[in-house]
């Protein structure tokens, strides 16, 4: 346990904690780096606007908004030398006709503030009163804060990314992606904007929000999910897991908030569980899946919509 508590505070302590941020570069594709995105509601960030091979804003495209962007883009910038690879995996993706022309969005976390930020604020009040006390002091740094980090990206980064490039903005060409607590808050959004996101990517899921594994987190996450997960008919989730590292801690819990899912009358045609031998708790190891949800949710019918641009 304790291997594992030294790797999840070095996630959840490292990432964005570089100062200045460096700038990523992509080798396929462009890349628009803006540096301390200003906020009204956190505090200001780097966000990083990949957008694919020939864009030329003609054609209007689906957006893929992912938390930890930092850890997005090129691994020469990153705390561990890892990425996500994903203008790479994108790339292809559209290549090979398996997606639309896409727009990722990375929104770099801050690494004193991220638990406080990907937590879902409206589950706290779930949590026993003496847990909820400690979690609240310790892992999030005073004070909850994933309310106001959702408001800064449906009310004023996405507003900015909408209107200067040719994205799709309605619900059904707009996803949210993250792994870890990124996984939570993907999950989070989705439920308090269903109006603004029609899909998330959950991958390893830190469902257990804190050390050591417990039952009390998940618990209440999934009692705020039986009354908040967004209606099946017009959404998409996926989730899945890894067999190794901090992964083995979710295998219960995943299998439980799958039932949940499942019980909201979500089908295969809407969710996907997916478990994978082997893999660890790592960007390597989503680098190597993150085709799958990416073609599961902005592959699904009405994500590969192509319309032309002003």
């Amino acid at each position: 346990m304790k291997i594992h508590f030294v790797l999840f505070c070095a996630l959840a302590g490292s990432l964005g904690a570089q100062t200045p941020d460096p700038i990523p570069a992509v080798s396929i594709g462009h890349l628009d780096h803006m540096s301390a995105f200003p906020s009204h509601f956190v505090s200001a960030r780097s966000v990083d606007v990949w957008l694919p091979p020939g864009y030329d804003g003609k054609i209007r495209c689906p957006v893929i908004y992912m938390h930890d962007g930092q850890m997005v883009f090129d691994a020469r910038i990153t705390w561990n030398k890892k990425s996500w690879n994903m203008p790479e995996t994108v790339s292809d993706l559209i290549r090979r006709g398996k997606i639309p022309e896409t727009i990722v969005v990375g929104i770099w976390s801050i690494g004193q503030t991220r638990q406080s930020e990907y937590f879902p604020e409206k589950v706290l009040p779930l949590v026993p009163k003496e847990p909820r006390d400690k979690f609240i002091r310790v892992d999030l740094a005073g004070g909850p804060q994933a309310d106001n980090y959702l408001r800064f990206i449906v009310e004023e980064l996405k507003p900015a990314i909408d209107a200067k490039y040719a994205t799709l903005p309605d619900r059904d060409h707009t996803i949210t992606m993250g792994a870890s607590m990124g996984g939570i808050i993907s999950l989070y959004a989705i439920c308090e904007y269903p109006n603004v996101f029609g899909g998330a990517a959950c991958m390893s899921t830190g469902w257990i929000a804190t050390f050591p594994k417990n039952a009390t987190f998940p618990l209440a996450t999934f009692n705020y999910l039986q009354g908040h997960l967004p209606d099946p008919k017009t959404h998409r989730i996926y989730f899945d897991l890894g067999t190794a590292t901090i992964d083995t801690l979710f295998t219960e819990s995943q299998a439980f908030a799958d039932l949940v899912v499942r019980d909201r009358g979500y089908s295969d045609s809407n969710f996907m569980s997916r478990v994978f031998p082997g893999d660890d708790h790592s960007e390597t190891s989503w680098a190597r899946r993150v085709a799958i949800p990416l073609e599961f949710l902005d592959g699904a019918p009405g994500g590969s919509a192509k319309v032309q641009g002003p």
